[in-house]
């Protein structure tokens, strides 16, 4: 997480608590060290910001302080919301939570809009399914080796270069390139019995595969 964005979740943080918060607290949510949160802290004050408290207290913001307005129209705005409501259908446990966050965000500067609603029933995935290495693969360009099972139960090894994921109404897909198989497949993300992110990647590949992969999906 950059500095910016590590100093702005600090500020979220604290306004939203009516008491203090502890270093080791907020280095847990951030996943930082208690250090970095002492100079993040020192780095707000040195920009007034309203931050009370010191080491081994806590800290609190104190009251009054407002980030600035979010410049979105209600239109935009409203988009938002749905798409971000709208993610509660996929299954996906990290991005339902990263959805949570900037719906507080917006909640925060702007008026809460609870006028568009969106039914919650959608992909239901395993427990132990977590979306988000899947997603920084495709993000990062990089490699997967993965376990998969088909249809009739049988189970293979695969090495992939994961391209795009789909969220259907009743399931979600993982797309990718199969080494197996030199050709584009669509895997249900719920018969992935284990996944590994390996330390090879296809930058130079990524394009071209995103590219012929939509071509196929226009033909």
């Amino acid at each position: 997480m950059r500095k910016s964005d590590r100093l702005f979740e600090i500020i979220q943080i604290l306004r939203s608590h009516n008491k203090s918060v502890t270093a080791e607290a907020l280095a847990e949510e951030l996943e930082v060290s208690k250090r970095t949160i002492y100079r993040d802290i020192k780095a707000l004050q040195a920009m007034r910001t309203p931050i009370d408290g010191e080491a081994g207290i806590g800290y609190m913001m104190r009251g009054g302080y407002d980030l600035p307005a979010i410049n979105f129209n209600a239109n935009e705005l409203e988009a938002i919301v749905v798409g971000l409501n709208l993610l509660a259908r996929t299954g996906d446990k990290s991005l339902q939570q990263a959805a949570k966050s900037v719906a507080n965000k917006i909640e925060s500067v702007r008026e809460k809009t609870d006028r568009l609603l969106v039914s919650d029933w959608g992909v239901e995935l395993p427990e132990d399914i977590d979306m988000e290495p899947f997603r920084v693969a495709i993000r990062q360009d990089q490699k997967m080796s993965i376990c998969y099972r088909d249809e009739a139960g049988n189970e293979s090894q695969r090495g992939i270069l994961p391209i795009a994921v789909i969220y259907y109404i009743e399931v979600v897909v993982l797309v990718a390139w199969c080494e197996l198989r030199e050709d584009f497949r669509h895997f249900r993300v719920d018969r992935i019995v284990q996944s590994e992110l390996l330390d090879e990647y296809f930058k130079a590949r990524s394009k071209g595969l995103r590219e012929q992969w939509q071509a196929l999906q226009k033909g």
